[in-house]
């Protein structure tokens, strides 16, 4: 028997694909935030009209949810791809000079949606400021894991501090993200990549 495309639920099958409705629910949030997104906006991206919007994927706020994870598994892979480096420095590599490529812009907006999508947002979307905090100190605690590991292996000096060594990182990506929303070019956020790899601890 032929599976059923992803797009497809028990009964009456969805008229629009739901991965396609995501990624440009994505892209909307990323332009505008979430207190800038409305509903008009989405369903008009999206293809699609409220009912549709509700049924698939709840309220706007239910959204957001998946929107943040669909986010994460596609245009910021790059930061889990880089904790598979093979030593520390190469992972400080990977996670730089990789937001270098993608905070620019090109193909998709500027910036990271998970530093962005909230900043302006006032009281009502309190529990989106706490949501996306939380996803970057999910991000930060594996690259902490990641960073011991190597520091374990001989990787990183004896006097090197994992914890403040993931700081430092998350903190310069964050601010590449400011600064590539605000028109930064490639070769502006390499630039930046480049002297801030000039402070890595090397191992003896």
């Amino acid at each position: 028997m032929k599976p059923k495309p992803l797009s497809e639920t028990r009964g009456r099958p969805r008229a629009f694909d739901i991965h396609q409705a995501l990624d440009r629910a994505v892209e909307v949030f990323w332009r505008k935030g979430y207190e800038g997104t409305s509903l008009s906006d989405l369903t008009k991206a999206m293809g699609i009209n409220r009912p549709s919007l509700y049924a698939a994927f709840g309220d706007k706020r239910a959204l957001f949810s998946k929107v943040i994870d669909r986010y994460t598994n596609g245009a910021a892979d790059f930061t889990l791809q880089a904790l598979q480096a093979p030593n520390a420095r190469e992972v400080a590599e990977r996670l730089l000079f990789g937001a270098a490529e993608e905070m620019c812009g090109g193909d998709h907006p500027a910036g990271c949606l998970l530093v962005q999508g909230a900043l302006a947002a006032g009281s009502e979307a309190a529990s989106v400021r706490r949501e996306l905090a939380s996803r970057r100190d999910q991000a930060r605690a594996l690259l902490h894991q990641r960073l011991r590991r190597a520091k374990k292996e001989g990787d990183l000096p004896p006097d090197a501090d994992p914890a403040a060594l993931a700081r430092y990182l998350m903190t310069v990506l964050n601010g590449m993200a400011v600064q590539g929303a605000g028109g930064a070019s490639r070769n502006d956020l390499r630039r930046v990549a480049e002297i801030a790899l000039k402070s890595w601890p090397e191992s003896s």
